[in-house]
């Protein structure tokens, strides 16, 4: 779809044709039309302009819809379906209805079509790639494809639709639970940052495939230990991945666990991790704001294997009674527990403060070292 303009926040910018890609546009390849047909489950018939007239809306709208789920311009090709009609009627739908405003649906076009544009890439790159592997010789990947995609397509779309209810159900939870109006948009989270160290530097020593591998065997470690310990893995950038918690304890056992996992492969960098505890902003699934900028510059000063965190981090870890505010307090406590038999306040994390650094945009901060009191418990 075109538009002389790409508007973004109310903002015009004008188009740059000289990097569109026009991928789009009908093919003449026969297989590929074949299999396009398969997984969109309908003909190409209308152009850009025929599918907003048939949904009812502008061409202004339509575009933008388009663009926002990551699709190239593709002038006024016959390129669209029925499907393409339906989804533009729904979209504008929901506007005329007052259920979203125009940018809010925009903005759920722009965020699905990031997540899954990425989901079809890792799925075609990563996934179909080692099962068209041809069966018998004489065969192409090309002529297993299509009976492949044919069984795989209606199990896939309904896991799909599956994982996303299931975590629409939890993001809802989540939110609903809030103090008060204002924490359902701006929200007191532990975000955390942990960062391979020296990853540019092993960019140059290994192969392209064993760093691939490298990087894939990070990304899934560190989201599968987020998730278990009931963080939410936001997004991964390679050597890094970023992720929040709603409490401090969570936090701070997923940022340990990560550390403890990572040492166990002795091909795996060291590793280092910052978080900070405070009001985020959510939009589209990531997280922004002073807090994540602090987590951000605490991972980037931290020592390899170690966790460095924010004093408000530290006071809440204090606060829930998962570390004593200081060590001397859990030596008074402890020697007062003794005397008068009774048990002592088990604390599972301990925090030792760290010397004071002025930091870029944030001012002086006083970082604090994440550690554990006792040792690892197994599971």
């Amino acid at each position: 779809m075109t538009v002389d303009d790409h508007h973004e926040g109310g903002a015009e910018y004008p188009t740059p044709h000289h990097v569109v890609d026009h991928t789009a546009e009908p093919t003449d390849n026969p297989l590929a039309i074949r299999l396009e047909q398969l997984i969109l489950g309908a003909e190409r018939r209308y152009t850009p302009f025929q599918a907003a007239r048939t949904a009812g809306v502008s061409m202004d709208l339509a575009s933008r819809f388009w663009r926002a789920m990551g699709f190239a311009d593709i002038g006024q090709a016959k390129a669209l379906t029925e499907a393409d009609v339906l989804a533009l009627r729904r979209l504008a739908g929901l506007v005329e209805a007052g259920l979203l405003s125009e940018p809010m649906a925009v903005q759920v076009a722009r965020s699905t079509g990031q997540t899954t544009a990425r989901l079809a890439e890792w799925q075609i790159d990563s996934f179909l790639e080692g099962l068209t592997e041809p069966p018998e010789p004489g065969m192409t990947r090309t002529e297993v494809t299509y009976p492949l995609v044919e069984l795989l397509l209606p199990e896939l779309q309904e896991f799909l639709v599956y994982v996303w209810r299931r975590q629409l159900a939890a993001a809802t939870g989540r939110v609903v639970q809030a103090g008060d109006d204002e924490e359902m948009v701006d929200r007191r989270l532990a975000v955390g940052f942990a960062d391979l160290v020296g990853f540019t530097r092993l960019t140059r020593r290994l192969e392209e495939e064993e760093l691939g591998e490298l990087v894939e065997t990070f990304e899934t470690t560190c989201a599968d230990l987020v998730a278990a310990h009931g963080g939410r893995l936001i997004k991964t950038l390679g050597d890094e991945v970023l992720f929040a918690a709603d409490d401090g304890g969570t936090a701070a056992e997923i940022s340990l666990r990560l550390i403890e996992t990572l040492q166990q492969d002795d091909m795996m960098p060291a590793l280092r991790v910052g978080i900070a505890f405070g009001t985020v902003t959510t939009r589209m699934g990531d997280v922004f704001g002073t807090t994540v900028n602090l987590a951000s510059r605490l991972t980037s000063i931290a020592p390899k294997n170690t966790v460095l965190v924010d004093g408000a981090f530290a006071e809440e870890l204090s606060r829930t009674g998962e570390a004593p505010a200081s060590e001397a307090q859990a030596a008074e406590e402890a020697a007062r527990a003794e005397k008068e038999g009774t048990a002592a306040p088990v604390y599972h994390f301990a925090l030792q403060p760290m010397w004071q650094r002025p930091v870029r945009g944030l001012g002086v901060i006083e970082p604090w070292m994440l550690s554990r009191r006792q040792p690892k418990i197994s599971g």
